[in-house]
């Protein structure tokens, strides 16, 4: 099923070539990626260091049960960073090899070392079953991001090629990966992974650079992360790709996030709180600068839809709703979850933005996915070089000059002659703009333009509310079966769009 978002096309831009942006008078990148270079040239073979199958097979309370100690960190004390490190075992049962480079240059590979854990009571019985050569989890990177006084955590590199980044006021939420490979196909997704990182040690002052070789069974991967702690935290990301196999579906800057229920939910679980969310939509300004927000969902079946474009100018996913009152909860703080927005650099042509919803019970399980897929193909033997930046944000990535979706819900509607039956399904919309400083025109002097695929509307029209604060648009949806229908909504004032477009999908229940 593949509901298709629609927007204007820009001439097709030249693809990206085979040619790789090889960086100068940089050794140990250049050997980095000569490693995946020549990685992709052979079988793929996983390496779990052999680790011990007590490790493997060992229960979350025990693996959290491993506590890093804190004066063990890397550079502590000696440096504004500081990096923690993961244990082995539990779900990372393929430990990455840690290498930490001196402002000369040299490196050294950093070796499993027990005394930097404690295992608390219920972890005692793992003690002593690593060496030298055991590697680790993964890493977090710690910066004095509050005050001076203490060093904050605003970076994880942990299992597969999964990270995550917050800014000063955030909490972790949303996932970066480093690297997509048919999500949403029905053989199944195939999950790259970091194996390799390489610290680079930073000089007072500057941002952190990380290092990082990725393998799949199709792919192999040379990484580099120049990681900027902040109130916004950035990340300037450079992926050298090397295919080992014909790749059917390349996903680049992948997220991946949760939705369980949200203000557009329709039915929602019995639960004091009214939403529960680590993102509400997908935002994406493209080569005509066309703002298009996509609400997500819990559908009832998987669901995927996607936007065409060339040289999007951006796209993230985005937690537009920052009150505590929108979830109420005190522990989890939803409220504080920050979105995350990428601004292509090299690598964005022709291609598409594709947003995976997956059906969820739980909030414990990430069903949302979003990343970028170019129209070439990566076929066995060659190369992609993709540039890109990347930030934590909170509710938005800029101000606006247009009016902005702030509000998406709706309802079994109990209008005479537009009532819901077991032959016809009528829902009411009701989508809420907010509008930019200085908006003065009268809901006369604007059109809604609305175009439905798969169904029909009935009763549209345009409002103001909330003390003028806002405009409403409102409608009856009649979906013509019970297949997904699509819909596409701006508000129009003399042939120019003066709001940004809300795309969303319906899917019915039945």
């Amino acid at each position: 099923m593949l509901a298709l978002w629609v927007c204007g096309m820009g001439p097709v831009a030249a693809q990206n070539e085979e040619a790789l942006k090889l960086p100068t008078n940089r050794p140990i990148l250049m050997s980095v990626i000569e490693q995946a270079k020549a990685s992709a040239a052979k079988d793929y073979q996983p390496d779990d260091h052999g680790l011990d199958e007590k490790l493997k097979n060992m229960d979350y309370q025990p693996y959290r049960s491993i506590r890093f100690e804190a004066d063990k960190a890397l550079w502590h004390g000696k440096n504004d960073y500081e990096v923690q490190f993961f244990h082995p075992g539990f779900l990372y049962d393929q430990p990455v090899t840690i290498n930490v480079v001196e402002y000369d240059n040299s490196q050294h590979q950093l070796d499993f070392d027990p005394a930097m854990f404690r295992y608390e009571q219920q972890a005692k019985q793992y003690k002593g079953l690593t060496d030298k050569d055991s590697g680790f989890a993964g890493f977090r990177v710690h910066y004095p991001i509050k005050s001076d006084e203490y060093k904050d955590e605003f970076a994880v590199f942990q299992g597969a090629s999964y990270f995550r980044l917050v800014g000063k006021n955030q909490v972790y939420g949303i996932s970066a990966r480093g690297l997509a490979i048919d999500t949403g196909l029905p053989k199944g997704e195939e999950f790259p992974s970091f194996t390799h990182f390489w610290l680079i040690k930073p000089r007072p002052g500057q941002p952190i650079t990380v290092y990082a070789r990725l393998e799949s069974p199709s792919v192999t991967g040379a990484y580099k992360f120049v990681l900027e702690p902040g109130k916004d935290t950035r990340a300037q990301v450079s992926a050298w790709l090397f295919a080992r196999q014909d790749i059917k579906k390349l996903g680049i800057a992948p997220f991946t996030s949760m939705f369980l229920y949200g203000e557009n939910t329709e039915q929602r679980p019995d639960d004091y709180r009214p939403e529960v969310h680590d993102s509400d939509g997908v935002l994406m300004i493209n080569h005509d600068g066309e703002q298009i927000w996509r609400p997500l969902t819990n559908p009832a079946r998987l669901q995927i839809t996607s936007l065409a474009d060339a040289r999007p100018r951006g796209f993230g996913m985005l937690q537009r709703d920052g009150n505590f009152d929108s979830y109420l909860d005190a522990e989890a703080n939803y409220h504080l979850r920050p979105g995350l927005w990428v601004t292509p650099k090299a690598g964005f042509e022709q291609g598409r933005l594709e947003v995976v919803e997956i059906p969820t019970d739980a909030e414990i399980h990430d069903n949302i996915v979003a990343y970028w897929v170019p129209e070439k193909p990566l076929k066995e033997g060659q190369s992609r070089y993709f540039s890109y930046s990347l930030r934590t944000v909170e509710q938005e990535p800029m101000h606006y000059d247009k009016a902005v979706v702030t509000r998406t819900r709706q309802g079994v509607s109990h209008l005479p002659g537009f009532e819901s039956s077991e032959e016809q399904t009528v829902r009411r919309f009701v989508v809420d703009f907010t509008l930019p400083s200085g908006f003065n025109l009268a809901v006369d002097d604007l059109n809604l333009i609305l175009d439905v695929n798969g169904g029909s509307v009935k009763q549209a029209r345009l409002l103001k509310v909330n003390n003028n604060k806002a405009i409403r648009a409102t409608f009856l949806l009649l979906p013509d079966t019970n297949k997904p229908v699509d819909m596409r909504l701006f508000l129009n004032h003399n042939k120019q769009k003066i709001s940004e477009v809300w795309n969303y999908v319906y899917q019915p229940k039945n």
